[in-house]
């Protein structure tokens, strides 16, 4: 009996071994490129044929990379597609248990897709997401167009600028239309009259993503798009972590002021807790999309939906998303889903369209009642609008909107906000939304924006870490003549507003870090400013025994918890003992100055390009992601349009 039994065991094993022979699975992997060689996440790759036919779908990760396993041997077909970019396909040849690795590389614009939709955008048809995507349709042409004479051809499609879509792609209206707000920048102010600076601080970035495209279009940004706060937070520097019972580590510095030999300069770092030192807490996100007709060109809808991908793969399952689209009206594309199904996520932004008008109130209230739906007590609930900010329909003042926002806010929801597009950009209604909706606000001039905004440095655009957070400056009239905050012009708030809890503030998230610079005169040289007479009802105040203690400056900062009501306070003094330069102050002071030189300060003493191109390289560090080198690029590409900055008043 056992002879028996050993005996069919053999055969059997024997029968497998076999027919594993007969048959042998091979991979197809790879990964997908733009033409400088940066990953493309979000693309869809779509893989027919082979001896037993079938279809396959799937996405790039967050580094560009797919796989398809289980593959019999035969020919196949594969398809790559990625909105924005050229569409690829090739035949692949695999052998029985061979793995083909490719490298695919996209090339931007190179194919023109028509968008078009009206009305409320309906929810995804499952049915209808599993088949291919249909060929791109092509618009009718007008009568009026037909008889016009046939324009230029527009200019090759590999021609691209640091991966940026390149300026023939991008929308140009019939008339400049971009809105900004005017800045009026922070003047110097005397220590014994006024020693008390406050401000919110701001973790913004969209203003250095916006000038680097104007710069690279060979043109010189408006002064109002230049936020020096937003140029400076836009690197990370390096900040010790904070300890274990606080959110953020506060430091301080003081060196000679580059641009003014007789002047100092104060630097006040705040760096938050790394994600990774942090325990993952669930997401509750809402999509809110502008799909209006405005959002058609590539550098927009179609970024946009790149930049969602993106953010997609890195979400986990605990996480929720939902997906809501406004244009004439609003509707909702994509109920609040978990964060493993992604390809249910993706399928849904692949499917979005623009046309019609803009109603952005509607938007904004339907994406808050769906976040509120799905509210995840102790998480990340936020909403992340992506627009040109064209807001034509219904609520369209900024009053109104902001209105809007600080209302929806006190339900806990977040706002964050994704400008994109060139014409008509509207960066001041933007910017004030997201400081409204305790949220950040970032442009994405390019994929690598968006990757870097929504992957590298997601726990900083999504994970409010603290919030209200509002710095106060005391000044020591013995030590400082005269003092003034370099940007956050439209973040000054009154003395009596640090420890009013119900004033709103800016807010910290995970690993962000943020950068203050004071140009201070020391006491004893002259300040350069009209003369005051002297009063004649008020005495000189007396000097406590701290002011002849050699403190420069005290430093306090207020915040609350993310669920918090009430504020806490954290204080340091920086003593007047300038040091030699650091890396921190050395390179923060050089994006200081190439703000102060693209929008014409008034204090600009000697500074530079030529300066703060040199001590940009010198502090520049090892600049692992390439940005610091981009910034060095960028202030010899300003050094080399400025002939043109006589004329910005004409033309802007």
């Amino acid at each position: 009996m056992r002879v028996r039994i050993w005996a069919s065991i053999v055969v059997s094993l024997f029968l497998v071994s076999l027919l594993a022979a007969q048959v042998q699975f091979g991979v197809i992997n790879g990964v997908v490129i733009d033409t400088s060689g940066a990953a493309l996440p979000g693309a869809t790759v779509e893989l027919t044929g082979g001896d037993q036919g079938g279809h396959r779908t799937t996405v790039t990760n967050e580094r560009g990379q797919f796989t398809f396993v289980g593959l019999q041997s035969g020919q196949y077909t594969l398809n790559v597609t990625l909105s924005g970019f050229s569409t690829y396909q090739r035949l692949v040849t695999l052998a029985s248990g061979r793995t083909e690795r490719l490298t695919i590389e996209l090339r931007v614009g190179a194919l023109e897709e028509t968008i078009t939709v009206t009305g409320e955008t309906p929810a995804v048809d499952r049915q209808r997401s599993r088949r291919a995507a249909p060929a791109p349709r092509v618009a009718p042409v007008p009568p009026a167009a037909a008889a016009a004479p046939a324009a230029a051809a527009p200019p090759p499609a590999h021609h691209v600028v640091d991966g940026r879509l390149p300026p023939e792609r991008r929308y140009v209206g019939p008339s400049d239309t971009e809105s900004y707000d005017h800045i009026e920048e922070n003047r110097f102010r005397r220590a014994d009259d006024t020693p008390l600076s406050t401000f919110s601080i701001d973790v913004d970035t969209a203003s250095y993503a916006n000038l680097r495209r104007f710069l690279n279009d060979g043109d010189v940004p408006p002064a109002g798009a230049v936020r020096i706060e937003e140029l400076i937070n836009y690197f990370r520097f390096d900040y010790p972590q904070p300890s274990a019972h606080e959110p953020f580590s506060i430091t301080t510095e003081l060196t000679a002021c580059p641009w003014n030999r007789k002047h100092r300069l104060a630097l006040i770092g705040l760096q938050g807790e790394a994600p990774e030192e942090r325990d993952p807490v669930a997401r509750n996100l809402v999509f809110l999309i502008d799909v209006s007709g405005s959002m058609k060109p590539q550098d927009k809808l179609p970024l946009v939906r790149t930049a969602m991908h993106m953010l997609t793969d890195i979400l986990n399952r605990r996480d929720r998303v939902a997906i809501v689209v406004y244009a004439g009206s609003s509707g909702l594309v994509l109920p609040s889903t978990s964060g493993d199904q992604k390809n249910r996520i993706h399928e849904a932004l692949a499917r979005l369209e623009a046309g019609g008008s803009t109603n952005g109130a509607e938007g904004v209230q339907l994406a808050y009642q769906v976040a509120r739906r799905n509210f995840v007590h102790g998480g990340v609930n936020r909403v992340v609008l992506a627009t040109d900010g064209d807001f034509n329909v219904g609520v369209t003042s900024q009053s109104e909107l902001v209105e809007l926002i600080e209302r929806e806010r006190e339900s806990g929801i977040f706002l964050s906000v994704l400008g994109v597009g060139t014409g008509n950009l509207k960066d001041s209604t933007m910017e004030k939304l997201a400081d409204k909706g305790n949220g950040n606000y970032s442009y994405l001039d390019s994929v690598q924006e968006a990757k870097k905004v929504l992957v590298r440095e997601a726990g900083g655009t999504l994970d409010t870490i603290a919030k209200d957070v509002k710095i106060q400056v005391e000044f020591n009239p013995r030590e400082v003549a005269a003092y003034r905050l370099i940007g956050y012009e439209n973040r000054v708030l009154n003395r009596e507003d640090f420890n009013n809890d119900r004033k709103d503030a800016g807010d910290i998230g995970a690993g962000h870090s943020v950068t203050a610079l004071y140009e201070i005169v020391p006491a004893g040289v002259k300040v350069d400013e009209a003369d005051v007479d002297p009063l004649k009802y008020q005495r000189e105040t007396r000097e406590t025994w701290a002011a002849r203690s050699g403190e420069l400056m005290t430093v306090k900062v207020r915040y609350k918890a993310p669920d918090g009501q009430t504020s806490k306070l954290l204080s340091r003094v920086l003593v007047n003992r300038p040091s030699a330069m650091t890396p921190n102050v050395g390179f923060a002071s050089a994006v200081a100055e190439f703000g102060m030189l693209l929008r014409g300060s008034p204090s600009l003493g000697q500074a530079s390009f030529e300066s703060a191109s040199a001590r940009a390289r010198q502090f520049q560090g090892e600049d692992e992601d390439g940005y610091r080198e981009e910034f060095i690029r960028l202030v010899e590409r300003a050094a080399s349009l400025r002939w043109r900055y006589s004329s910005r008043e004409s033309r802007h």
